[in-house]
């Protein structure tokens, strides 16, 4: 199995600790380690990126590499750090 942890934080967001990257990342870790210990991980980052668009380096590898069957799972935080669009975030979700 092949995870790929997708990490964003905007220049907004960076004056919140709780959303920095390396806490999503500790977070991820620990998930996928409790949940996934033999699973392949790659790891994504969009930093000082808004996730009001999809027009993110780290979200268009994410999103070439799912749709090339090359990972099997997403792991984020929460949809927010996915996208803020709720309409075009969902409709990639299924």
């Amino acid at each position: 199995m092949t995870i790929a942890k997708y990490l964003r934080l905007s220049v907004e967001d960076a004056k919140t600790d709780s959303l920095s990257i390396e806490n999503q990342r500790l977070m991820l870790n620990d998930m996928i380690e409790a949940c996934f210990p033999d699973a392949d991980v790659l790891e994504l980052v969009d930093n000082g990126y808004s996730g009001t668009n999809f027009n993110r380096p780290g979200i268009k590898e994410l999103l070439s590499l799912a749709r090339n069957g090359e990972i099997d799972c997403v792991a984020v935080k929460d949809f927010s750090r996915f996208g803020r669009n709720s309409i075009y975030t969902n409709h990639l979700l299924i």
